[in-house]
């Protein structure tokens, strides 16, 4: 086992050559390699604690090929996503039906699970809207959910490599849980922040108080041929037509 800290000393030196830009000759990236390993050195050793006790130097290696897989992956539904929506946003019609996705997760680490949420929302048309400790599900919301199994297929796609990249119990082999549409009669904390309601819309519940309002003053109104209570004479008082005939006589 080798400590972790040292390791990412290492990949901020790394880092440091790539933010830089050296020119592509051993001098000057080694300079610059150098320079990032002084100063990631001791950045990394003050946040030790942030980092597990140990790192099984040789998984960590097995795992960089995993790495790269995830991260061209997750380009490429980036670039499908980016053209995605901007299609919708362009067509007359805007083919657009949003929808409200729960995805239970094989991964269970911290680390592993921030990745595939990230992931999620980085890339155009979806967003992770909460995480359910209790069910180790994402709340996603897509864009069109017409195709609920399109929009999930390459969620499990990466977190088959986030399993082998970040050590997790499961196997990709594993089966994955079934995800679910999220019910529209039901509602999440997240949706209710939304205006959602648990069985009525606010649009229809705003109709159903009109229509009570409406119903309210008709029962008002008094029938045709009726009188009113203000329009009747009080007792002992006569009414104009009345008054005129007694002075009349």
């Amino acid at each position: 086992m080798t400590r972790r800290w040292p390791v990412a000393g290492v990949l901020f030196g790394v880092l440091w050559v790539f933010v830089r830009g050296a020119p592509l000759s051993p001098d000057p990236m080694l300079g610059q390699f150098l320079f990032g390993l002084v100063v990631g050195m001791p950045i990394a050793f003050v946040f030790r604690r942030l980092y597990s006790e140990g790192i099984d130097l040789r998984r960590t290696l097995r795992s960089i090929p995993y790495v790269f897989l995830y991260v061209s992956l997750f380009t490429r539904e980036v670039v499908v996503g980016n053209i995605d929506v901007t299609y919708r946003v362009l067509a007359p019609s805007q083919p657009i039906e949003p929808e409200v996705i729960l995805i239970p997760l094989r991964v269970r680490t911290d680390l592993g699970v921030t990745t595939i949420a990230n992931s999620i929302t980085i890339t155009p048309g979806t967003i992770t809207l909460d995480y359910d400790e209790s069910e180790n599900a994402l709340y996603v919301h897509v864009i069109d959910g017409r195709d609920p199994e399109a929009i999930v297929r390459p969620i499990r796609n990466w977190e088959d490599y986030a399993l082998t990249i970040f050590d997790e119990d499961l196997s990709p082999g594993d089966p994955a849980p079934d995800f679910a549409v999220y019910p529209p009669d039901q509602t999440h904390p997240v949706l209710q922040q939304a205006g959602g309601g648990p069985d009525t819309p606010p649009a229809e519940a705003g109709e159903s108080d009109r229509q009570a309002d409406d119903e309210e003053s008709e029962s008002d109104r008094p029938a045709d041929g009726e009188e009113s209570e203000s329009d009747r004479p009080a007792d002992g008082e006569t009414g104009p037509e009345s008054g005129g005939e007694a002075d009349g006589r």
